[in-house]
């Protein structure tokens, strides 16, 4: 249903990431379709002293081992876990991802969690798990948790056309070990805490989650995982290689494995939304292609490769995000009310409110945003709506720093999607076929 009546107030408007640039000149058109390639690799990186991970060698020549593999095998999004000490070996062999999570540090300060990615991201973001157990292991002895980032598979961070993006909500996550009646609990807690964010901040993206879960369908107790599955994600390993049956049969993997019907509990779920579709193409368990110079491996974990197709929706598309990245996700204010009378509001209440009715025939197919500083924040200052017939409308005070957004040939806006609070800081728009 298309809109039938735009409203806008005059004062700062929110929607995506800092980093945007807009590519002044000839627009490149943003592919609508593509291939993406994920690995999880747990890379055994807690101290020597603490923790062999049964893993000969020594650590740091193995980190660069591994990072060099990173390079070699050109995953598109790496996530490790227990990136703790030897990070720094990793990133320095790792010579072909320009886009990196910086270190929060090693043993005890840091989540031992980064990501190497050939792709652009926003909102990065870092969350500790609200609870953990020592029960087995010494899990509360750092940091451990997940992290949150919006990935452009397409447009989005890389200039070109501002008018053609599609993103992934991408989660890295290592979970509570052990499998005592605490560690149980904890871990439970761990995705249970995962999920609620997904809700909370991924609502109506496609999405990955992957990570070390510490669980294994096979055990009685790690039932979080499969709540995941009930909440409308897929794990891709239960899908390419279980035929989509989840199984309470253990079947342990060797390391490396040579078969990749065993279970590991490092995990790869995703779900597609309106925005875009995911689809598995591939599963492996790669640690073939991380051994040492002498065969040994270089983990306690096998990495686990997993190939993707994806594609912009076909009902529902977006543009890329201009603004800062505060406020909850989700011109003071902006608002559409539908044909039917719904009506949609977001941002502050501040400013005074300019309406455009549209005529029957009449769809909003346009817009400008301008970016500014406030408060040490970048928030969206200005807005206006061009329609079909020509006709816009106008808030806000321009900047230098602007945008524009044009729907693809026979789409319209029919919304907007970002991040606000008592002003609109990021936006970006969501267009529908006429």
């Amino acid at each position: 249903m298309k809109p039938s009546s735009i409203t806008t107030a005059a004062a700062a408007a929110a929607a995506a990431a800092a980093g945007l640039a807009f590519a002044h000149g000839v627009l490149a058109a943003a592919p609508t379709a593509g291939d993406l390639s994920i690995l999880s690799m747990n890379v055994a990186g807690l101290p020597a002293i603490l923790n062999s991970n049964d893993v000969p060698g020594d650590k740091t020549t193995n980190a660069q081992t591994i990072g060099a593999a990173f390079s070699r095998y050109g995953f598109d999004i790496i996530h490790v876990q227990e990136d703790f000490n030897y990070h720094a070996a990793i990133y320095a062999a790792d010579t072909t991802h320009p886009y990196r999570t910086a270190t929060s540090g090693g043993v005890p300060f840091g989540s031992g969690l980064n990501t190497l990615s050939n792709l652009p991201w926003l909102d990065f973001t870092r969350v500790k798990w609200d609870r953990c157990s020592d029960a087995s292991s010494s899990d509360c002895l750092t940091p451990k948790g997940f992290t949150f980032m919006r990935v452009a598979l397409s447009g989005g961070l890389t200039g070109g056309d501002n008018s053609a993006a599609v993103y992934v909500d991408v989660y890295n996550m290592h979970t509570d070990a052990g499998t005592e009646a605490d560690d149980l609990v904890a871990r439970q807690s761990n995705i249970n805490q995962v999920a609620a964010y997904i809700a909370a901040w991924s609502a109506g993206n496609a999405v990955l989650v992957y990570g070390d879960s510490n669980s294994r369908y096979s055990r009685a107790g790690d039932t979080a995982i499969r709540g995941l599955l009930a909440s409308g994600m897929s794990d891709a390993w239960v899908e390419l290689e279980r035929g989509g049956a989840v199984s309470a049969v253990e079947t342990l993997c060797g390391n490396p494995s040579t078969t990749d019907y065993c279970e590991t509990v490092d995990k790869v779920f995703y779900r597609s939304s309106p925005l875009a579709t995911l689809t598995p193409a591939a599963f492996a368990y790669v640690g073939g292609r991380f051994l040492q110079a002498d065969g040994n491996i270089l983990s306690d974990h096998n990495p686990v490769q997993v190939n993707f197709t994806w594609a912009a929706g076909s009902a529902l598309r977006q543009s890329n995000f201009w603004g800062g990245p505060h406020g909850t996700y989700w011109l003071d204010g902006v608002g559409l009310t539908l044909a039917d009378g719904t009506s949609f509001s977001h941002g502050g209440t501040g400013g005074t409110a300019a309406t455009l009715a549209l005529g029957a025939a009449e769809y909003w197919v346009g817009a400008q945003l301008c970016q500014g500083q406030k408060s040490g924040e970048t928030r969206n200052f200005y807005i206006r709506a061009t329609t079909s017939a020509g006709r816009t409308l106008a808030a806000g005070t321009a900047t230098e720093d602007c945008a524009t957004f044009a729907a693809p040939a026979g789409w319209h806006i029919a919304g907007y999607v970002g991040q606000g609070g008592d002003e609109v800081d990021q936006l970006a728009f969501v267009y529908a076929p006429r």
